[in-house]
């Protein structure tokens, strides 16, 4: 959300920074409904100290035998009740307006942010590692990963396209990464261990950004609770009067019935960490001393990828359903800087720890998210595709997220309190983590090596063997 008093003041640099965005010029629109909005509010106000005074002026006519008088005060108060009404509701609407298209313009660019329309123009900040000169032609993890337990006809069975189920030395290769992730951003770095709701209501997601404008992003618990209410009007509609246990099924159909209406609140199923943990301070005066606020979860992250079509369509690089390690920092704003050099350097140590080869990006404008008003990321290096791929995005958004959540502190000395800054990280994507390590430590027979600082997670094992 953006500070409406800047856009009052600054207009200009405002419409600089959309541009910067690729957008178009919005200060006009903007000020142009806080002026309606702000004039029927003086009008509310004018109004509301006419009636108090009016209201006085009625007493001291009747005390004076004025009855005249009295009664056309009485008569203008009433004029000005009956029209309060809807100039209230005016006034509401043009606030709603106001709030739905500031809530629907991205973040402004930091100034070092690069201007550019797409990931072309990132630009490239620092590389760490080698590449592994391989003596044999590397494979693909899709190609090798389903004899290691990478079971993708499992994982489409059961629930369709970009769903996997990792089984036996997989599965557990996956938990060694995301305990090592986690023991490694609490034990080593500092960040707090959240285990989160993994539903949330809509305030939690436009708090962080992803509501309004990202919805076909999402998944949403409704779908679930009207498709039991369609199965159970199927059901009733083909049982028979002699169907063996007829009363008991259409019992159960109306008990379940009757429950829906007070089920069927919408929650979202969150697509990353970020969303729980930075909303567990919205609404919030957070105590200087407790800042800066530091926490990382270890969650599932669930999303459509709507926008992904034809993407990743093979192996486990975009899925649906997925785990990851979430940093998230809450500070004062002259700390975010530096709190985004710590975080980035938080997420490339669990890479250096792996010796996983990566590069770091600097995002153009126009490759940044939403919420970001400057964004790092980690690209890791495959071997299969010879390309650096992203694994982690570590942003600062500034006080965007803050304004949208309502959270605050009070600097020392003021009375006034200000909006937080807000950051957030991958501490990385686990499974993305995973191909990583299968196609950097594959091997010719098919088997993987274990990285080192894993070995101890996993009960000793140096060695993934793929199934005869």
């Amino acid at each position: 959300m953006h500070d409406i008093r800047f856009i009052r003041e600054n207009p200009a640099a405002f419409d600089a920074g959309l541009a910067r965005r690729g957008a178009a010029p919005l200060s006009a629109q903007i000020l142009a409904l806080d002026e309606q909005s702000r004039a029927i509010k003086t009008q509310l106000q004018v109004g509301q100290a006419r009636r108090n005074e009016a209201s006085k002026l009625i007493g001291q006519a009747m005390a004076a035998g004025d009855k005249d008088k009295a009664e056309a005060l009485k008569t203008e108060v009433a004029a000005l009740k009956d029209g309060t009404p809807a100039l209230e509701a005016q006034e509401r609407e043009l606030g709603d307006a106001l709030t739905a298209m500031l809530a629907a313009i991205p973040n402004l660019p930091a100034d070092d942010v690069p201007e550019g329309a797409d990931e072309d123009a990132n630009v490239e900040v620092s590389r760490w590692g080698t590449p592994r000169d391989f003596d044999f032609a590397p494979q693909d993890h899709a190609d090798f990963g389903p004899a290691l337990g990478l079971d993708f006809e499992g994982g489409a069975k059961l629930s369709g396209a970009r769903f996997t189920a990792l089984r036996g030395q997989m599965a557990r290769l996956h938990r060694a990464l995301a305990q090592f992730m986690l023991d490694t951003q609490t034990g080593v770095n500092g960040y707090e261990e959240t285990n989160p709701p993994l539903l949330v209501r809509d305030e939690a997601l436009f708090g962080t950004g992803q509501l309004p404008k990202f919805a076909e992003d999402l998944f949403a618990t409704s779908r679930a609770i009207l498709q039991f209410r369609e199965t159970f009007g199927a059901l009733s509609r083909v049982i028979k009067d002699n169907t063996p246990g007829q009363a008991v099924i259409q019992d159960m159909a109306m008990k379940w019935a009757e429950q829906l209406p007070t089920i069927n609140e919408r929650l979202w199923l969150i697509p990353t960490a970020e969303v729980s943990l930075t909303n567990l301070v919205a609404d919030q005066i957070v105590p200087l001393a407790d800042l800066p606020v530091r926490l990382t979860a270890l969650t599932p992250c669930f999303r459509s990828e709507a926008g992904s079509a034809g993407r990743d369509t093979r192996g486990f690089i975009r899925q649906h359903q997925f785990e990851k390690v979430e940093l998230v920092t809450i500070c004062a704003p002259d700390e975010s800087p530096a709190e985004h050099d710590r975080m980035c350097a938080a997420a490339e140590g669990i890479l250096q720890a792996l010796a996983l080869p990566y590069r770091k990006m600097l995002l153009c404008t126009g490759d940044m998210g939403f919420g970001a008003r400057k964004t790092w990321d980690l690209e890791v290096w495959l071997p299969s595709q010879k390309t650096y791929r992203e694994i982690s995005s570590v942003s600062n958004c500034g006080d965007f997220q803050a304004r949208r959540m309502n959270a605050r502190y009070k600097p020392e000395g003021e009375k006034q309190t200000r909006f937080l800054h807000t950051l957030n990280g991958s501490g990385l994507a686990v499974g993305r983590t995973l191909v990583a390590v299968l196609e950097n430590y594959q091997q010719a027979d098919g088997s993987v090596i274990v990285p080192e600082v894993l070995v101890p997670y996993m009960g000793g094992v140096t060695v993934l063997e793929p199934r005869k």
